[in-house]
């Protein structure tokens, strides 16, 4: 293919190509020429422009295929745009030539057809530089059209669009030919040409004035007539036409030159006339309408109706939203009266009026919901309600006229019924869409809509009460405050006007829906409800056989209440299921004696009523097994089968029934039947075993009854067809946006489609599509339906016999019937047994014995040769399952082969269609058959068929049949790809563009391909890429088809080759295809373009939004006006499309999309989002609400809050989005906070001002979010005051995030403040409205989780300004002190819980800060002493803050401990259940604990921790005398709670009050850290374990857990579980502290014990002393009843989960072994150090005994971390793991134990054995020499020494190899470790005992001495030998004070010399260096203090060494003066070595 990229044809190459390749290789070259033309400069174009247009010519007599002649038209036009133009005329009249051939041969059509598409696109590129010749052009095309085929007309007619498209005006001469010539075409046979006839006319009426003004009628009829027959491509170009047309009638303004010529204007009133003439009387002119009215007989076709309520809506999108708020009230009353009482006609039957009432509301829906603002809507809402009122009184009147004649009164609202239908239907949408952003409109009483719509319940017509109670529904899912009232007001009317058969059934819908409403509204209603509906529903049924008159209504509305009440799920229900039970056992007779009896009593009036109370009762039961399956117990389902066999043995009967008392209970009993076979499907067909077949029968009758007249194959069918068989139906069965008024025409005109007064029951019912009005079928309609479905659930649980039976007779009836009942009779057949089958193969069964498979092969066989197309398609689908039921090869292979032989022999187009497809399937369901000889002989035959042109249906079936095979097979398919591919493109280059099935087919095929071929397509072999190319070639024809599907097919292919081979897909290409079809009219074409987008974003975010910018920045004409991409980028255009969409599935993929490109480019193009998110959200701000929120009147200094600064707004600034919806603008906020949490993973800077101001001076191209703070806060707040409720709940979350992310960011400009603090009057402002009272609780809840995160984020350090938020929550506390009653009844009582317990949780966590806060300013005050000013400030605000909550804690306190006593008793298992209260807790109700539990889940955590820090802080002594008594308003303790507050209740002693809490707090801890949910939040149980520390902090309840060795250890292992499931380092530092606070407990107990073992015995022998600690007297320790095993376990895991090498099983060996020492991380060595404190601590928990079993294991893991963490740091730091355990050494070290008697020896020898250890870490091991830090190892031989007693070390064996380490040391020439070594020697020499001290000094002394006369010599060159130098010096000092007198001159004698020899002289002192002159000021310092200490040695030395004596005096006498001054810097100087040497001291030594 390469060879085809240039710029001229390669003749060559393409000659030596066989047939197929030339084609593919010609399109490849055009393709490429296209592009290339562009890019080559005019010269070059010009120089070789001659060949190139020979060329091009050359090939329209090759008989182009549709695409390429396309594509060779493009490119002739561009060619000669670019280059010269004097040849354009030889080639028109060449193309003109060829036109009027003679030749009418099909191979001769190609090239016909190429000359028209090239005139064409010459015309359409070159315009007016043809003037002169267009006139012979358009007469010549004209002239072709008459004798031309479809394909010719379909051709010239685009042609002509293009033609009148290039030359504008030019073209007026010419416009009436086109006209008449267009007007034939609109009406022509083929549906391809109207569409074409349609666009070339939409393209007309541009220039052509005529068509819009004197001819607008004759335009209209012509639209009307072209509408009959159509399909739906030509009701969607029709439509557009006639729409714009009608609306440029209205709005042109005409140019004045025409003027004179009288153009008549229209009105708005003639052009909706005209389209109200074409909705009503169709295409039919007035005088043969009347003649039919007459005879009454017409009735407008139903694709004409529909096709004018399309037009209806483009004449209104073409006008806009603004002109339809302007004529709203003549719009709508026009569209009313479409259905009302003037055209008696169009509501003649049920079913045209069902059918006109959706067509009607399709219009309003589609321009109110689709063009108006939500502020316009809410206007629309207040017309609509004025037209309910209107239409009311007309209603009122007839009703009370009683005298007048009746009968026009009652026709009069008949009719008027219709409007009433229609216009509460759209007021009910347009509510339900607005959400609670119609709040405002409801409370508007001027408005009256809540009045309107409740006057109309009583409505004489059914259809109307039902419309009534919907809209009712609506509001209350809009509205869910309003659900309760509306609830009570129905229930109260239903009460009072039970006598009123209207009223009766008006109200009970209206209960009935409002129930249904309740699922929607999380908050539900209250739990009482239920009763009250229950009893009043056994009143309605027991009170109906009182009044004859009342009796139906009563009993239906009886059973409906009991129906809608299931709805409510088994919460509710259960309480009332007895009763249901009852009613349900008493409706139907006990025995078949009785129902005898029955039949022979009564009368037709009394069968209707017990048939109506019968279905009803079933509907009911049916509505329980669906909503309540949790309730279906084995004793349930016992209850409900007794009435089951009567209820079928009156199925039985019913046709006898119907004889006797005539057919008026011909509804009634197939309602009945309907009911009962519902239920029987939802029932396991267990239950009903012993009527399988009596119900089997009445199935079979059912199905083939006589009496049925229509054949409703489109509703029953689909469900039984594959999914994607359906597409090569009808385009009906996919989904468009005109699903709901097309759906009338697949099912016929004969049929009605669903609505909602052919089942009332339907009205509680979840609506299938979403939000809109239920639409249930009639019942002789779903009756058949519910017999399929359950003849295939019962037929395959009856025996095998019986089965036989039923197939053979469902057969012969086939047979036997004839004409049109037979194919109905066929379709319901085949439909049940394809239900059966598909049964039998999802429950994996068996088909029976072989005698089966007669009847059902031939009952498909049969199916699969009929001319209904669907039905061919669900026998396709039974034949596969078939095959797959009975499960045999040979079978499936008889079957395959009979599918052969019958398409080799078949010549209609039926059986063709029929066996290719289930071939087809029999691959999809059996792979297994494709053995490849097998799949060669199927692809061969599907090959044949595709070819066959004659029959484009056996086409489009065969190809969807071959794809479906591809798909199956898999890789076996690969032998035959490459064939495959080339038919496909042979038949995409050929094919015509009129039969866009065919390209549909192909599309899938190709798709099919790509997934096989699949990632082989990266691939570089040659035969790879040309299959490659070939698939790119096939995707960019289906591009340029003109039809819709086929684009989208392309798209999905196109997808699919990206996934795979992502190189070679032009990502250029594929996006400016995807942003021109972004608005497509289609729907299926926009999912797929967002399934593409949605692929792509995901990998290449940033390219994409580059290349669409690009693209609508080079745009041309063909970019869609809708999509704003130039100015809003990609983004915005789909946050524009995301606002408008309606589709659910389209919706959530574009918001995929956008969180896709929002997480991989917000960071990098964060301006440009923020502005996107503010844009939305600010677009439609309305502030008349928010600018009042701040005129509460707090102090006088509150006016001028910032608020105000936020509600002015300029309103002249255009905003992109114009009113977006309240879900767009959720979306906008939750886009704020995910872009927030982008930037936390990016550069710091962005939560960092001063940073990132300093990095945008740097660079202004960088942006970061801190910048964007004042942006954040002002769409939080704009949200969060908005009239919608979710809106506010996502601005609140907003706020949040902002809060916590942005809190401790600080102001650069003002020191010691943050940033958030200048918003502090916005927070405020945006939180108020949140706590007023008609706010419902979840958003309160939200908003108190902020006020704390606001208090405890310590951004607002005043107090004053702190007030404002918290007297919010102030306020809510006081609301909810009153408990569980007080809170408001709109709702469940699980949401007033909800709402106490958030606020409970703001306050705790608020104390919880304010305590923490407290504690840290504590700390630092005592030790700093900084200025007055700041220890004031802080103080204040820590203490204020607890100061603020102090005041409420009394409160707070009863309140948290009732919220804790609730969860505990919530969370104990079910089988307590018994024992809990009866009446519920203290904040919920019994009955809705269930709902509670999750609301005490999210707050019960920090409540914990709050309650058991104000445990702690009053020490747990109960400070109210009352505190334990019973009498309070709240329970305190669980014994009071369940008491209830009985007066004799005993009180309780404090101490048992205490113990009461301290068991709740212990309890609910060690409940939820011993089972740890999976769910449970790093919050909840870091809270948790917080808690336990506070209450371990206090004395009490550590006596309370040492005295309890259980507890203790049961707490250690759970705490041990925390540890090893959570990985959280914060989490598990936290479950060590508890563990200190154990071991402390118990060291308390231990010394408490032994304090008063000691104190009993008195002066008795201390022998006998029981023995105390673990351990006792054997020092055994049990697991399991072990503190300490429990405690060292637990360590354990900690130290070995850092460090492995500790573990002897992981290193394989028990000893030391050699590993290179590792600095842990900051989280593990702080685990590590926390671990080795316990360790230390345990010893003093032991009995001597026990502490001599555990030494070993606490000294191998203490010496363990310190042997794997001694790593060398820079400055002989010590690493903290390091340091840690030199600490712990130092604790087990100096433990009692070692010295008590009972355990010193043990003692002694294992700690010499661990100082051997020790030891040993300095000797290679294996030959390697260790890189451990000496000073850290030395250290610990120091603390040996000095720690343990002196026996330990002073064995001679270590006491030498210690002194070798020293004096090894010191060698070293590391001057750090030399200054440490001095350091230790220090501490050694200087301890007290001689035995330690003197052997050191002995042996390291002249070493030392040596050391420092040799740097005497040498004259240190730097601080650190100074201060090596200084350290020596002061060993050597402290030795002199430790000697002996008589010793003690020998080493003055040695010191003095070596400290004189650095004295400098006058003249040396100036010019010697700093460290020099600081050690002669240290020298110097030394000797003036040694001297008078020692003066007779000193002496003595003086005058031995004149030398020295003269020296030492020089330096006295010359630093006389200086000395004065330098003495205090000589201070500082010494300062540092003293500071390190006692800091080590006071850490470990």
């Amino acid at each position: 293919m390469e060879l085809a990229h240039s710029l001229l044809l390669n003749e060559e190459a393409y000659n030596q190509l066989g047939e197929v390749q030339k084609a593919e290789f010609i399109f490849d070259w055009l393709r490429y020429l296209e592009k290339l033309l562009l890019a080559t400069s005019r010269n070059d174009v010009k120089e070789k422009q001659k060949t190139l247009v020979e060329q091009l010519l050359s090939l329209l007599n090759s008989s182009p295929g549709p695409p390429t002649r396309k594509l060779l038209a493009k490119n002739l036009g561009v060619l000669y745009s670019i280059g010269d133009t004097f040849s354009v005329y030889e080639t028109i009249d060449k193309c003109n030539d060829l036109i009027r051939s003679k030749d009418d041969s099909p191979s001769y059509l190609p090239t016909k057809l190429a000359a028209v598409v090239c005139l064409g696109s010459l015309y359409k590129k070159l315009g007016r530089m043809l003037v002169n010749t267009f006139t012979d052009t358009v007469g010549n095309i004209l002239k072709a059209m008459k004798s031309a085929e479809s394909q010719g007309r379909y051709e010239i007619m685009l042609s002509l669009q293009n033609i009148l498209n290039g030359l504008g005006a030019a073209a007026t001469p010419c416009h009436r030919d086109v006209y008449k010539a267009a007007k034939s075409c609109l009406t022509d046979r083929s549906m391809a040409v109207r569409c074409a006839a349609a666009k070339c006319l939409l393209e007309l009426q541009k220039e052509a004035i005529f068509m819009w003004s004197t001819d607008l009628d004759s335009v209209a009829t012509l639209c009307f007539k072209s509408f009959e027959g159509s399909n739906y491509d030509v009701r969607i170009s029709v439509s557009k036409l006639l729409g714009t047309v009608l609306a440029k009638a209205i709005i042109s303004k005409h140019p004045g030159a025409v003027s004179r010529q009288s153009i008549r204007r229209v009105s708005l009133e003639e052009v909706l006339e005209l389209l109200g003439t074409g909705f009503l009387r169709g295409s039919s002119g007035f005088l043969r309408a009347s003649g039919d009215m007459l005879k009454g007989t017409s009735s407008v076709s139903r694709d004409v109706r529909v096709g004018v309520t399309q037009a209806y809506v483009v004449f209104v999108s073409t006008l806009g939203g603004t002109w339809l708020e302007k004529n709203f009230a003549a719009f709508l009353s026009h569209i009313l009266s479409l259905v009302s009482q003037s055209h008696p006609k169009a509501t003649q039957t049920q079913p045209d009026a069902v059918c006109g009432r959706r067509c009607v509301s399709f219009i309003l829906r589609a321009t109110i919901g689709g063009l108006l603002g939500e502020k316009a809507q809410i206007a629309a809402a207040k017309d609509i309600c004025q037209a309910i009122w209107k239409l009311k009184k007309v209603v009122d009147a007839v009703m009370n006229d009683g005298n007048v004649e009746t009968r026009v009164g009652s026709t009069d609202v008949a009719a008027s019924q219709h409007m009433l239908v229609c216009a509460l239907q759209e007021l009910g949408n347009l509510l339900h869409s607005l959400g609670t952003t119609v709040a405002p409109l409801l409370q508007d009483s001027s408005a009256g809509i809540l009045d309107s719509v409740i006057s109309v319940i009583q409505h004489p017509s059914i259809s109307v009460r039902l419309a009534a109670a919907w809209c009712l529904h609506c509001i209350a899912v809009a509205l869910p405050s309003y659900l309760t009232p509306l609830l009570d007001r129905c229930l109260e009317r239903l009460t009072v006007l039970k006598s009123s058969p209207e009223a009766v059934t008006g109200f009970s819908f209206a209960v009935a829906a409002l129930l249904g409403a309740v699922k929607h509204c999380p908050l539900g209603i209250p739990h009482g409800k239920g009763k009250i509906i229950m009893t009043l529903a056994e009143d309605l049924l027991c009170s109906a056989v009182q009044n004859s008159r009342l009796s139906a209504q009563r009993t239906q509305a009886g059973w409906l209440l009991i129906a809608a009440l299931m709805t409510l799920g088994p919460a509710v229900v259960s309480h009332h299921l007895a009763r249901v039970l009852l009613l349900w056992k008493c409706v139907f007779p006990v025995s078949s004696k009785d129902l005898e009896t029955e039949k022979s009593r009564g009368d037709s009036f009394t069968w209707q009523v017990t048939l109506e109370g019968r279905a009803g009762a079933l509907c009911a039961i049916k509505s329980f097994v669906s909503h309540c399956g949790d309730l279906l117990t084995e004793e349930v389902i016992q209850r409900l089968l007794p009435p089951l066999p009567c209820a079928v043995n009156l199925l039985t009967q019913l046709s006898s029934v119907l004889k006797t008392y005539g057919s008026t209970l011909k509804t009634p009993s197939v309602v009945y039947r309907q009911r009962l076979y519902e239920l029987l499907i939802l029932l396991p067909p267990e239950t009903y075993e012993g009527n399988l077949c009596a119900v089997l029968k009445e199935l079979a009758a059912d199905l083939t009854a006589s009496d049925i007249q229509v054949a409703a194959s489109a509703f029953l069918l689909p469900p039984l067809c594959h999914q994607d068989d359906l597409v090569i139906l009808s385009p009906l069965l996919q989904e468009t946006d005109h699903r709901f008024i097309e759906e009338q025409l697949l099912l016929g005109n004969g049929i009605a489609c669903g609505s909602l007064e052919y089942d009332p029951y339907s009205i509680y019912e979840k609506d299938v599509e979403g939000d809109s009005v239920p639409k249930p079928l009639p019942p002789i309609l779903s009756v058949i339906s519910s017999a399929v479905k359950l003849f295939g659930v019962v037929c395959a649980h009856v025996g095998e016999a019986q089965r036989l039976f039923i197939l053979e007779q469902l057969l012969d009836s086939v047979k036997h019937s004839k004409g049109a009942r037979q194919q109905i009779v066929q379709l319901h057949v085949v439909s049940s047994l394809s239900s059966f089958l598909k049964y039998l193969a999802i429950s994996k069964g068996n088909l029976g014995p072989e005698e089966m498979r007669r009847p059902a092969l031939a009952l498909v066989m049969g199916a699969l040769e009929s001319p209904n197309p669907l039905l061919r398609c669900a026998a396709a689908e039974a034949w596969a399952r078939l095959a797959q039921v009975v499960d045999d090869g040979a079978f499936t292979a008889a079957l395959a082969q009979v599918s052969f032989d019958k398409l080799k022999s078949a010549r209609d187009v039926v059986t063709r269609t029929g066996y290719s497809l289930a071939l087809g399937s029999l691959h999809r369901y059996l792979g297994g058959i494709s053995s490849s000889q097998h799949l060669n002989s199927c692809v061969g035959i599907l090959y044949t068929l595709s070819q066959d042109t004659t029959s484009p249906d056996v086409q489009t079936w065969a190809l969807h049949s071959l794809s479906l095979i591809i798909d199956s097979a898999g890789p076996l398919y690969h032998m035959q790809v490459e064939p495959t591919l080339s038919l496909i493109i042979m038949l995409l280059l050929n094919v015509p563009p009129t039969h866009a099935e065919v390209h549909q087919s192909l599309g899938r095929c190709l798709n099919a391909l790509i997934t096989t071929l699949g990632p082989e397509l990266q691939g570089n072999s040659t035969s790879i890429s040309t299959l490659r190319t070939s698939c790119l070639l096939g995707c960019a024809v289906m591009q340029d088809n003109p039809d819709c599907l086929v684009q989208a097919q392309a798209i999905s292919c196109l997808q699919q080759l990206h996934m795979f081979a992502p190189r070679h897909v032009n990502l250029s290409n594929l996006v400016s295809c995807l942003c021109v079809n972004l608005c497509s009219p289609y729907l299926l074409l926009r999912r797929a373009v967002l399934a593409c987008l949605r692929q792509l974003v995901q990998r290449e975010a940033a390219e994409v939004s580059e290349h669409a910018v690009m693209l609508a920045k080079d745009s041309r004409e063909e970019l869609t006006p809708d999509a704003n991409i130039r100015e809003v980028g990609l983004e915005g255009a789909l946050l524009t499309l995301l606002d408008k969409e309606t589709d659910q599935k389209l919706c959530h993929d574009i918001k995929e999309t956008l969180n896709h490109m929002l997480t991989s480019m917000a960071v990098d193009k964060l301006s440009f989002w923020l502005k996107l998110c503010k844009d939305v959200l600010a677009a439609s701000a309305d502030f008349t609400t928010v600018t009042c929120v701040d005129t509460m009147q707090e102090e006088e200094g509150d006016k001028g809050d910032d608020a105000s600064v936020l509600t002015t707004r300029n309103d002249d600034k255009s905003y992109p989005y114009t009113n977006p919806r309240w879900a767009t603008r959720v979306f906008a906020a939750e886009c704020v906070c995910r872009i927030i949490n982008q930037c936390e993973n990016a550069h710091s800077a962005h939560f960092d001002i001063a940073l990132a101001q300093e990095m945008k001076k740097r660079d202004s191209r960088n942006d970061f979010l801190v910048l964007h703070l004042a942006d954040l806060i002002r769409m939080a707040f704009m949200a969060a005051t908005d009239h919608s409720d979710q809106l506010r709940l996502s601005g609140l979350e907003t706020l949040l995030v902002v809060i916590r992310r942005f809190a401790a960011i600080p102001e650069p400009e003002f020191p010691g403040h943050v940033i958030l603090e200048q918003y502090q009057a916005n927070v405020g402002a945006a939180l108020r409205p949140a706590f007023t009272s008609e706010t419902p609780p979840d958003v309160t809840a939200k908003a108190c989780q902020v006020c704390s995160a606001w208090i405890a984020s310590g951004v607002v350090s005043d107090l004053n300004d702190l007030r404002r938020v918290h007297q919010l929550l102030v306020s809510s506390l006081t609301k909810i002190q009153a408990g569980k009653e007080a809170l408001s009844h709109l709702y469940n009582e699980s949401a007033s819980t909800m709402e106490i317990l958030a606020v409970l949780k703001a306050w705790a966590e608020v104390y919880v800060i304010a305590v923490e806060r407290h504690k840290s300013h504590r700390q630092p005050l005592k030790t700093t002493t900084c200025s007055e000013e700041s220890v004031r400030n802080g103080s204040y605000s820590s203490d204020g803050l607890l100061d603020l909550v102090h005041t409420d804690l009394g409160t707070l306190s009863r309140l948290w401990l009732a919220a804790l006593q609730d969860f505990a008793l919530l969370t104990l298992p079910s089988e307590f259940a018994s024992q809990l209260p009866v009446e519920g807790g203290a904040f919920y109700t019994a009955e809705t604990s269930e709902n509670a539990k999750l609301h005490y889940y999210n707050s019960w955590a920090l409540i914990l921790h709050a309650t058991a820090l104000w445990l702690t802080s009053t020490g747990f002594v109960v400070a109210d005398p009352d505190e334990g008594a019973s009498h309070l308003s709240r329970p305190v303790t669980p014994t009071s709670m369940c008491q209830g507050s009985s007066s004799g209740a005993t009180v309780k002693s404090p101490e048992d009050v205490c113990t009461d809490r301290f068991h709740l707090i212990l309890g609910i801890s060690v409940e939820f850290l011993c089972s740890l949910r999976s769910d449970a939040t790093m919050e909840s149980i870091t809270a948790c374990l917080h808690a336990l520390q506070a209450l371990l902090d206090v004395p009490w309840p550590r006596s309370k857990i040492g005295s309890d060795q259980d507890l203790g250890i049961e707490l250690l292992n759970v705490l041990h579980r925390v540890i090893l499931t959570r990985e959280s380092p914060s989490i598990q530092l936290a479950s060590l502290e508890v563990v200190r606070q154990i071991i402390c407990a118990a060291q308390e107990h231990v010394k408490e014990k032994r304090r008063s073992a000691e104190v009993d015995d008195g002066a008795a022998e201390k022998e006998t002393l029981p023995e105390f600690g673990e351990g006792k007297d054997t020092g055994g320790l049990v697991p399991g009843k072990s503190l300490v095993f429990a405690t060292l376990e637990l360590c354990v895991c900690i130290l070995v989960r850092q460090l492995p090498e500790l573990n002897p099983k992981l290193t394989g060996s028990p000893g030391v072994k050699a590993t290179k020492p590792q600095v842990l991380s900051e989280d593990g060595s702080r685990l590590v150090s926390a671990a080795l404190v316990i360790l230390s601590e345990l010893p003093a928990v032991c009995s001597p005994e026990g502490s001599i079993s555990i030494l070993p294991t606490i000294l191998y893991l203490t010496i363990g971390v310190l042997r794997e963490t001694a790593v060398k740091l820079p400055g002989g730091q010590l690493s903290s793991t390091v340091a840690a355990s030199l600490q712990a050494l130092k604790g087990i070290l100096s433990s009692p134990m070692a010295r008590a008697e009972k355990s010193h020896t043990a003692w002694t020898d294992l700690l010499r054995s661990a100082l051997t250890t020790i030891l040993d870490c300095w000797d290679p091991v294996d030959g390697t020499h260790q890189e451990l830090d000496e000073i850290s190892l030395l250290t610990a031989i120091t603390v040996f020494i000095l720690s343990t007693n002196p026996e330990v070390t002073t064995i001679p064996c270590l006491q030498k190899r210690c002194i070798e380490k020293f004096k090894a040391t010191l060698e070293i020439k590391d001057p750090v470790v030399q200054i440490k070594t001095y350091q230790l020697l220090l501490s050694i020499f200087q301890y007290p005992n001689p035995a330690v001290s003197y052997p050191y000094i002995y042996s390291l002394v002249s070493s030392i001495v040596e050391k420092l006369q040799e740097i005497d010599k040498r004259k240190p060159e730097d601080t650190t030998e100074l201060q090596i130098f200084q350290e020596g010096i002061k060993v050597l000092e402290a030795l002199v004070a430790i000697a002996e007198e008589q010793h003690r001159s020998q080493l003055v004698a040695c010191l003095l010399p070596i400290l004189i020899s650095f004295l400098l002289d006058d003249n040396a002192l100036g010019s010697a260096t700093s460290v020099m002159k600081n050690l002669h000021d240290f020298a110097l310092q030394n000797l003036m203090q040694i001297g008078p200490q020692y003066s007779s040695v000193f002496k003595n030395v003086m005058a031995s060494s004149p030398a020295l004596k003269a020296r030492l005096e020089a330096a006295i006498k010359g630093n006389q003066e200086n000395v004065k001054v330098k003495i205090p810097t000589s201070k500082h100087t010494k300062n540092p070595g003293k500071n390190v040497s006692i800091q080590l001291k006071t850490n470990f030594l």
